[in-house]
């Protein structure tokens, strides 16, 4: 399993999102409160941001756990951004991918994570391959299930499929080759969230404002932290947030930021 966040909002330095809070995505890589799966995120880590004028994000990601890293440190301390995704990694199996396997997987103004697993990698996945053209296949960044669950989300985008039906009709892809699964895909182009709940933790701040934040736990105790249910679709920008059921795509009423 991993943890990962995403965010939009005004401009704050990476560290004020992922490093200083109590919970932050930086204890969650060896003290998350809320996983279900897994104990500790220190198979790589990465952060995704955007920058004013240029759709296309910037990555850094690293093999290693966060704390380990002193780089990462003087970068979050400095780096400011409105939109970011970032993630801390516990590999499915073990594999020689590096850097490559950790989130946030990037393509275009897009940046992906999953947090999860798809049961019975990688046999379990071949039913889903001729679905993929054989480039998209070929250029997958790593061996991986989340890079494989990536380039199928990826190719409905490439497909015109608005980011919202790209990760359910994803999940419920996967799901069905994959039936125990745990699906839980995040995605921004700068803009937009959009994020799945499928077997494990979502919970979101609309935050008066200052934007929204979607992550797999808090990252502090304020109580305007929601939950997201299993099994739902959540969309979000920088006013609001709206849930949509999986099961049966019936939409929520948008919470604003207000």
């Amino acid at each position: 399993m991993c943890r990962h966040l995403a965010y939009l909002g005004p401009d704050e330095p990476l560290g004020r999102l992922l490093v200083d809070p109590p919970h932050g995505l930086y204890r969650q890589s060896w003290a998350p409160r809320r996983q279900r799966h897994g104990t500790v995120n220190a198979d790589g880590f990465g952060v995704g941001w955007y920058a004013a004028g240029d759709p296309a994000p910037a990555r850094y990601r690293r093999t290693g756990p966060i704390w380990a890293d002193p780089s990462f440190a003087d970068l979050a301390r400095v780096v400011r951004t409105g939109a970011l995704l970032a993630a801390v990694r516990d590999a499915t199996l073990p594999g020689a991918d590096g850097e490559a396997a950790a989130a946030p997987f990037a393509a275009g103004r897009w940046l992906f994570s999953h947090n999860g697993a798809v049961a019975g990698w990688p046999q379990s996945a071949a039913p889903l391959v001729p679905g993929l053209p054989p480039v998209d296949l070929l250029s997958m960044e790593a061996r991986t299930d989340s890079a494989f669950v990536w380039a199928l989300v990826l190719h409905r985008l490439r497909a015109d499929d608005d980011a919202g039906r790209a990760l359910a009709e994803t999940v419920r892809e996967v799901a069905e080759a994959a039936p125990a699964s745990r699906l839980n895909l995040l995605l921004t182009d700068g803009e937009t969230i959009a994020a799945t709940t499928w077997g494990d933790t979502l919970w979101y701040l609309a935050e008066p404002g200052r934007g929204t934040v979607v992550a797999s736990e808090p990252y502090d105790d304020d109580p305007r932290w929601q939950e997201v249910p299993d099994r739902t679709l959540l969309a979000a920008d920088r006013t609001g947030v709206r849930l949509t059921a999986l099961k049966d795509q019936a939409p929520a009423p948008k919470e604003p930021c207000t």
